[in-house]
């Protein structure tokens, strides 16, 4: 897919230990990031997904937070704060296509 020469805008999202061998195929990384308040508020009040609803996962979101965002944050070419309305980001987003 990242090889395809066809045109148009490709959004992909996904966070692995191997994104750095791909950033080159990229025009941009965005972070989404937010308070950690938000984030935990979220996971808490969804209804669609458990996954951060027991003690040990929030444990490793706030480590991921700590540990992981930075390294994130350095190789982002834009972050934007995920708490903003949705269509703020989505709109932010989108500008970046063009």
């Amino acid at each position: 897919m990242l090889d395809s020469t066809s045109r148009g805008d490709l959004f992909v999202s996904g966070c692995a230990s191997n994104q750095g061998k791909f950033a080159a195929c990229f025009d941009h990384v965005v972070l989404l990031s937010a308070p950690v308040a938000v984030i935990l508020e979220r996971l808490l009040s969804r209804t669609t997904n458990d996954f951060g609803k027991d003690p040990a996962e929030r444990a490793r979101i706030l480590d991921d937070i700590t540990h992981v965002e930075p390294l994130l944050r350095r190789t982002a070419t834009l972050e934007l704060d995920a708490a903003a309305p949705l269509e703020c980001v989505v709109s932010a987003i989108a500008a970046l296509a063009g």
